[in-house]
């Protein structure tokens, strides 16, 4: 059994620990500075405060400044950090990691370089120096999965995607288990890119629940469902054109990174109670304190995603061709109103 490092003590990197844990591997959980309550709460009587369970009997918590020696014997590295701290953790690793380790990642979101998107394990890969960087091949892991069912063993199905074919199977040797299945692609541009997008995506789709209650709705089979699925059809159409424009085939829309973490997103995810909020008329500065500074990544993927348009990142396919997303930029980063664009769905040039 191996011995796994997990750098990021927030909900989905602690939840991770749970598959590798019943696997019979030995899990490192190292919190970020940004962990310090959590980590201080889990050294002292082994819960974690916002998953609300107790570690694994195989689970050490460390603190950030304890990395080097956390790092010592292990066999892979997990970043379980947000989109804004894949930079902390790369320079955190590149000054005390002195061998290649499979590294993979639960992180989700797009880095825009000139006007070129880059995947987040082509991030970190190009943030490594020396004979690191020629050697490591980071992975990530995408698809449906609400860290509160994880670490509570609830039957989950993900995708690993990395460029190294022997890493990726050796990874998924690694967390492979009877209620946690991972499934191995190259496709690394489809995948991540969808794996970005469907949190913006998931925003737009729980807009019609927010509507229905603002016109004094309540939930029931008889509420705004069939737009909810006209924008969700939308959305995997989208995903599909823009990680095509990108160079992949477009499979992986609808798949588990696609359509898959779309729906789970949409209901069991921050950003699913974020777009009802934006639905139901509360503004985006509203609608973040209501949401007690969770992590919205929705809104950074929407920034990165509005900047890709103006040069040019995705090629022929530009915010006309991309109704529904353009919409959601509009409404998260300039406060217009939600007003789901639906003449401008399904455009048949695109659609043939």
């Amino acid at each position: 059994m191996a011995k796994v490092l997990i750098l990021g003590a927030g909900m989905m990197g602690t939840a991770l620990a749970q598959p590798l844990c019943d696997r019979g591997h030995e899990v490192r959980l190292v919190g970020t500075w940004k962990d310090a309550d959590l980590v201080q709460g889990m050294k002292a009587d082994r819960t974690h405060a916002k998953l609300g369970i107790k570690l694994h009997d195989r689970v050490s918590v460390w603190t950030h400044d304890e990395l080097p020696t956390a790092l010592q014997g292990v066999e892979a590295v997990a970043l379980g950090v947000s989109s804004a701290g894949i930079k902390w953790a790369c320079e955190a690793l590149n000054g005390v990691l002195d061998r290649a380790l499979p590294i993979f990642m639960i992180t989700k979101g797009l880095e825009l370089h000139g006007t070129e998107l880059r995947t987040l394990p082509d991030v970190v890969a190009g943030s490594f120096t020396g004979a690191l960087r020629d050697s490591l091949h980071p992975a990530a892991i995408a698809g449906p999965c609400i860290a509160g069912e994880l670490a509570r063993c609830v039957p989950t199905c993900v995708v690993l995607t990395g460029r190294s074919e022997s890493t990726n199977r050796w990874l998924v040797e690694l967390l492979q288990g009877p209620y946690y299945k991972v499934f191995p692609t190259t496709d690394v541009v489809g995948v991540e890119v969808c794996a970005a997008l469907k949190n913006a995506f998931a925003m737009g789709i729980a807009f019609a629940e927010g509507l229905h209650k603002k016109a004094g709705g309540s939930s029931g089979s008889v509420a705004m469902h069939n737009l909810e699925s006209a924008v969700f059809a939308q959305a995997a159409l989208e995903m599909r054109w823009l990680t095509r424009a990108l160079g992949s085939s477009g499979d992986s829309a609808v798949g588990l990174a696609g359509v898959g973490d779309l729906d789970v997103t949409t209901n069991g995810g921050r950003t699913g109670r974020f777009g009802r909020l934006l639905g139901e008329g509360l503004s985006v500065e509203q609608a973040i304190a209501r949401m007690d500074g969770a992590t919205l990544e929705c809104l950074e993927i929407l920034r990165v995603v509005e900047r890709a348009f103006e040069v040019g990142a995705f090629g022929s396919v530009g915010r006309t061709q991309c109704p529904l997303l353009s919409h959601l930029i509009e409404v998260a980063l300039h406060n217009e109103a939600v007003a789901i664009p639906l003449d401008r769905f399904f455009a048949a040039e695109l659609s043939r």
